[in-house]
């Protein structure tokens, strides 16, 4: 497959934890990269309801276990680490019995980090997906456990887990933080605004949360509106997606599937090269 040229192409990316990898694939394509990490992901502040739900598991408590991210799996390994190391042998065997429903392919790929693999993985990387794959199952008298994007509490699959008949057992193991200070926000969204900037590449819902909350307590909702409609918009899947088609973004690129960072450069790529 051809590699997109991006010689001359100015690239905001307010990604975090793989903002110099992405960085670097788009810079070696000719690219110049505006970095702004929108979001920080964090430790849970309080590691004890985490390691109380990790004995419960470790305890054959839950029958299920849906995983929404790969980092969860991982923060999830590395609270055991660092607060009882004790618990990563059986939590790893447990992890092998239980029925497993992985969102999309990046909890499957933090699994194989293990030597296993999930059970189902959700055909569509949604909530919606995950809910429809649970709907082929039967739940009742089962308890699955919710490893949780963040802190959202995700009522829609929780409620959908009890209208099942199934006990569900949450879990939070990591939180989004603030990462940028809001001046650099700032000065991205007036960047926007200006039409300097060719394109955005969003890979988390919580980086457009922070966005449009910057911009409303700063009185620039409308700044970024006007400057995200003249930008081309790239979301690295559905989810993100939906966030921004939520606030009146349209969508300019998104992987047709294989939601990763090289996929979503190459539809940006594809994008930049349309006419406008």
């Amino acid at each position: 497959m051809d590699e997109p040229n991006l010689h001359g192409r100015r690239i905001a990316v307010p990604e975090t934890r793989e903002l110099d990898v992405f960085a670097a694939m788009l810079e070696r394509r000719g690219a110049q990269v505006l970095r702004c990490p929108l979001v920080a992901i964090r430790d849970a502040p309080d590691p004890a309801p985490v390691l109380e739900w990790i004995r419960a598991f470790n305890a054959g408590r839950c029958t299920d276990l849906v995983l929404l991210t790969g980092e969860g799996l991982r923060r999830l390994l590395s609270c055991i680490e660092r607060h009882d190391p004790a618990l990563r042998a059986p939590f790893v065997a447990r992890l092998g019995t239980v029925r497993i429903i992985a969102r999309g392919p990046k909890p499957g790929r933090a699994l194989r980090e293990l030597g296993l693999k999930p059970t189902l993985t959700a055909a569509e990387p949604t909530t919606a997906g995950v809910i429809a794959t649970l709907r082929t199952l039967d739940l009742r008298n089962r308890c699955v456990g919710v490893q949780l994007y963040g802190s959202e509490p995700n009522h829609a699959l929780q409620d959908a887990l009890r209208a099942a008949g199934a006990e569900v057992l949450p879990v939070a193991p990591y939180v989004y933080a603030d990462a940028a200070d809001t001046a650099r926000v700032v000065a991205l969204i007036d960047e926007l605004a200006r039409g300097t900037v060719d394109a955005i590449a969003f890979t988390s819902m919580a980086q457009v949360d922070r966005l449009f909350r910057v911009a409303a307590e700063t009185a620039r909702s409308q700044t970024l509106a006007d400057g995200l409609a003249r930008t081309r918009v790239a979301a690295v899947g559905p989810v993100v997606a939906d966030a921004l088609a939520a606030r009146g973004i349209a969508i300019a690129a998104m992987p047709a599937h294989d939601y990763f960072m090289k996929p979503l450069m190459r539809a940006l790529g594809d994008a930049l090269d349309a006419p406008a």
